[in-house]
């Protein structure tokens, strides 16, 4: 590890700290903590979206599609733009349009109001678990990162060394912080990308005719992959617009309506086709450093996620990595810090909430803080245990999905709001995509366990709706 490179990284670090501890003495209430005061323009929440959407661990992914497929890895965020601009079109004015919810600070609180305070635990319960996974995988994300890149840096040090920053930098902070500083980590990120990254792994492989002539037609082309692919990831991807607790504190932040949807249309536009491309593009670049001879790779051992962060420390000068490097780290931090941020949320605001009474705006801080704290713990000794960021992300993704798409489709968007219906959906929807992901089982047509959570919370969600309407309607009929 050159000094200069270490220098990089450890004042990029330092730098985020200190955003962290400027922010703290900012934010006076649980509204400048939790939803930023609520008066932050579009182009900073788009940016923070994307920022979050995407961040390090759809980087690392991303990179590990390009390694293994090509071009076509880059339909998995074509997935991402759908959802964002149907949330757009669908979601924000339903939300923006609604007073109820101005002075909402977390996702289940909407599963109060739409139904009741049981339903909102179960949603809370849910999505608190939810978003400690995907924190560990965006957390596993930069330790690789740092692992692959700095040679005398293991994976397990650096995963503690990126917790510990994360965890401290968004307790200190909060949403404030999350949001102003994602608009400068993916501007960060994205030069890092045009101007560093994706020029210099070109050329160090040669150009377009090595490129070429090192890999098959497949990985140049968008059809590489199987209609199930594709289904997978529309089915776990585009719901989470529609359940994403860090999407909603980002409705709940924006000025208005209009912000808020240009918002949700600027980040749709950044994830495909400018980041999905550029991501797979690096990850294919390495696959051709791969084939060349140019990096070692044992595949029997390391993981095809490892090929860029190894293709990067072999190509990249010293100073040049620490920037790009410095990239890559602002991606995780400015999605672990928002994941964070929503567990936490939940588990004060939903879980525990009923059971505070802090005397003071201070105290509600301080409470809050805790509980970031406590959380950011848990979700380091998560990722200490795993080692696909991918698939924990999109695991993560897919439990949140299962149990809480449907209730709150019928309840935002329909008049049949039954708090029985809804927890049974949610537990059910949940418990069948958990234990077929467990069960590790060939699932009909290769589809993705998510399915036929969806479809079971669907079913339960109407069973029990008509058989509460039937049963009244009996009552009705001996009452006659």
């Amino acid at each position: 590890m050159h000094y200069i490179d270490l220098g990089i990284f450890v004042g990029y670090m330092l730098l985020m700290l200190g955003v962290g501890y400027y922010f703290m003495h900012q934010n006076k209430n649980q509204d400048d903590y939790y939803v930023g005061g609520r008066n932050i323009g579009s182009w900073h929440i788009g940016l923070s979206v994307v920022a979050t959407d995407v961040g390090g661990g759809f980087s690392v992914g991303l990179g590990g599609l390009g390694f293994v497929m090509g071009l076509s890895g880059s339909w998995m965020l074509f997935t991402g733009l759908l959802g964002a601009w149907l949330a757009a079109v669908v979601l924000i004015p339903r939300v923006k349009s609604d007073p109820a919810f101005a002075n909402f600070y977390t996702f289940p609180q909407i599963f109060d109001y739409l139904f009741n305070r049981q339903v909102a635990l179960v949603a809370a319960v849910i999505s608190l678990m939810g978003y400690l996974g995907f924190t560990s995988s965006q957390l596993l994300a930069g330790a690789k990162l740092a692992s692959g890149t700095f040679v005398e840096l293991g994976l397990t040090e650096a995963l503690v060394l990126m917790g510990i920053i994360a965890v401290v930098y968004t307790v200190l902070g909060g949403l404030k912080a999350v949001i102003y500083t994602d608009t400068v980590q993916w501007i960060i990120l994205m030069l890092g990308f045009i101007l560093i990254g994706l020029p210099v792994a070109y050329f160090h492989v040669g150009g377009w005719e090595s490129i070429q002539a090192t890999l098959p037609e497949s990985y140049f082309s968008l059809s590489n992959l199987h209609w199930q692919d594709l289904a997978n990831w529309g089915i776990t991807i585009i719901p989470i617009w529609f359940i994403g607790m860090t999407l909603y504190q980002r409705i709940f932040a924006s000025r208005d309506e209009k912000s808020a949807k240009k918002a949700w249309f600027i980040a749709g536009f950044f994830e495909w086709p400018i980041m999905a491309f550029m991501g797979v593009s690096l990850g294919l670049l390495s696959k051709v450093a791969f084939e060349q001879g140019l990096l070692i790779i044992d595949l029997e051992v390391m993981d095809p996620e490892m090929g860029l962060p190894i293709l990067l420390r072999t190509i990249l000068p010293p100073g040049i990595l620490g920037l790009m490097m410095a990239a890559y780290f602002s991606a995780v931090l400015s999605t672990a810090d928002s994941c964070l941020m929503a567990a936490s949320g939940n588990l004060s605001t939903d879980v525990l909430g009923k059971w505070m009474n802090p005397k003071s705006e201070n105290s509600q801080i301080r409470y809050s803080q805790f509980f970031t704290l406590i959380l950011g713990v848990l979700a380091l000794s998560l990722a200490l245990q795993m080692t696909n960021v991918l698939d924990l992300m999109l695991y993560s993704y897919a439990f949140m999905v299962s149990g809480l798409l449907v209730p709150i489709l019928f309840g935002l968007f329909t008049k049949y709001r039954n708090p029985k219906a809804a927890i049974a959906a949610m537990i059910s929807g949940g418990a069948v995509t958990a234990g077929l992901g467990m069960m590790d089982w060939e699932l009909i047509l290769g589809l993705d366990p998510n399915f036929f959570g969806v479809f079971t919370s669907l079913a339960m969600y109407l069973l029990v709706s008509m058989g509460y309407r039937i049963k009244n309607q009996n009552k009705i009929k001996e009452y006659a």
